[in-house]
């Protein structure tokens, strides 16, 4: 009766872990074509309580401000504006996909010159281009500076980054971004994560779904990074998005270890293995001693006192040891690196050689 629990429990260990394994297709892929589009433009900010460029290092700020004038109708003389309440700034935004004219999108400001601070100031109605050189979308509206800095004669303070801000929907968009989504015959699913085992599993999943449900297959993994799927004649391509999107995989990782050497993060995949190594680390210390010694010469001779040295020299090698690393589990793996007492920067070094030896079966990605 034992026995039989005991197996019982595996099983439901083995099934949980399947199951937390598994990630919806539309969570570990993309539809192609289907993406977002970058915005830019250059403007002015006004109304800042004296946080503003200087005119004098910003000479561009003066005449973006004498160019907005003379559209408004108000002609200016070349030196004629001292004000430290405008600054220029570039504005940044993302075009979501099928996103009709009249919607409204986030969009963030950045100073461009020698301003503090943003706080307070209200960005002038900026188009916003793509990389065709067409505008997209018009940003105007209050500018929400995420910082604040304040100073005195004898002290300064600051927090956050008052030069950038965001301005929630404060773009509308005057060109439409859309397309006939269920016109589309044949569409192509692109993994965040390309790898050819996921590619199958990917297809095959959906055509299972598709012989119970439309009665034929629909689905081909046409490399690592692409699975091709043709839309059935009587379903419409947004509801076969929703469809296979919900259907569930065991995405496949790659065998990878990522080191970041600046701060000494180590980041390793399920699948990293390590052939039998014996590994020997430690750090030799040589300490140099020198002891000055007074040498005094004998009474009633004509000698001098004089100062000489004495050097002691010591070798140590503390924490050196000999271990066998058998990894044929990323667990197994780190309790080994882990006995010998390690610290990042150690771990590091020692993954390192033993990948160049050759028994470090991933890929090592340092960044």
């Amino acid at each position: 009766m034992i026995r039989h629990l005991v197996l019982l429990a595996m099983a439901a260990a083995l099934v949980s872990q399947a199951a937390f394994a598994q990630s919806r297709i539309k969570d570990i892929t993309s539809v192609q074509g289907m993406r977002d589009n970058q915005l830019v433009g250059y403007g002015l900010v006004i109304g800042l309580a004296g946080t503003g460029d200087s005119l004098r290092t910003s000479p561009f700020t003066e005449i973006s401000m004498q160019s907005m004038l003379q559209r408004l109708g108000v002609k200016l003389e070349a030196g004629s504006i001292n004000s430290k309440n405008v600054a220029a700034v570039a504005i940044t935004a993302t075009l979501p996909p099928f996103v009709a004219q009249g919607n409204r999108i986030d969009v963030s400001v950045s100073s461009l010159g020698d301003s503090t601070s943003l706080n307070g100031g209200v960005l002038v109605m900026t188009p916003l281009l793509a990389a065709d050189g067409h505008a997209y979308a018009v940003a105007q509206g209050p500018v929400a500076a995420g910082g604040l800095q304040a100073s005195g004669q004898s002290a300064s303070v600051s927090h956050g980054v008052p030069t950038t801000g965001r301005i929630p929907n404060g773009a509308i968009v005057e060109r439409d971004n859309t397309a006939e989504i269920n016109a589309i015959e044949k569409f192509a699913l692109q993994l965040i994560n390309p790898d050819f085992k996921t590619a199958t599993m990917v297809a095959d999943e959906i055509n299972k779904f598709a012989a119970k449900r439309y009665g034929q297959r629909i689905a081909t993994a046409h490399d690592l990074r692409s699975v091709e799927v043709i839309r059935p004649h009587d379903i419409t391509a947004s509801i076969l998005f929703s469809d296979i999107g919900e259907l569930p995989v065991n995405p496949q990782t790659a065998a990878r270890i990522v080191i970041d050497e600046k701060n000494g993060t180590i980041v390793m995949g399920e699948n990293v293995r390590l052939s039998p190594v014996a590994v020997s680390h430690g750090s030799i210390v040589i300490k140099v001693t020198e002891t000055p010694i007074v040498s005094q010469p004998d009474a009633l001779s004509n000698g001098t006192t004089t100062v000489t040295s004495q050097t002691d020299i010591s070798v140590e090698e503390p924490n050196g040891k000999l271990a066998m690393l058998r990894g044929p589990t990323l667990e197994k793996l780190v309790t080994g690196l882990n006995r010998m007492g390690l610290k990042p920067t150690d771990m590091i070094a020692i993954l390192q050689s033993i990948k160049a030896a050759g028994a470090l079966q991933a890929d090592l990605v340092i960044q």
